[in-house]
């Protein structure tokens, strides 16, 4: 279970390579969005609650039945697809911080003022059918 205003950073990465998922809420600083954002790259969209009692209510849900299929299939989804989730993808993010570092350079030599930058799309990026 993730806290409020400080999420798990390392630790929910931690949890996630151990094939264990967790709960969280987002909130407004990046410190409380960071484990939301782990577990949408590692495709566990569902463990990103909307809301502290969405959160209460699937917390209570999951520990009242620890072996839930619901919580089996997040470990398993974890288990079997680890090496190729986004998450832990790092030739991926590799590939994704060069193309950025390229572009920026790009950018400067042109001339160009800073500006935001998009690298990498997910779904034509992936060539692994995760």
């Amino acid at each position: 279970l993730d806290t409020d205003r400080y999420n798990a950073h390392t630790t929910a990465s931690d949890a996630l390579w151990a094939g264990v998922p967790l709960l969280t809420v987002p909130g407004e600083t990046f410190a409380s969005r960071v484990a939301a954002s782990l577990l949408r790259a590692a495709q566990l969209p569902d463990c990103v609650q909307p809301d502290w009692d969405a959160y209460a209510s699937k917390a209570v849900a999951l520990a009242q039945q620890a072996k839930s299929a619901e919580l089996q299939n997040w470990k398993q989804h974890l288990r079997e697809r680890r090496m190729r989730l986004p998450v832990f993808d790092t030739p991926r993010l590799v590939r994704h911080l060069e193309a950025a570092y390229m572009e920026v350079d790009s950018r400067v030599r042109a001339g160009q003022p800073p500006s935001h930058l998009v690298v990498g799309n997910d779904r034509a990026d992936d060539h692994r059918n995760i």
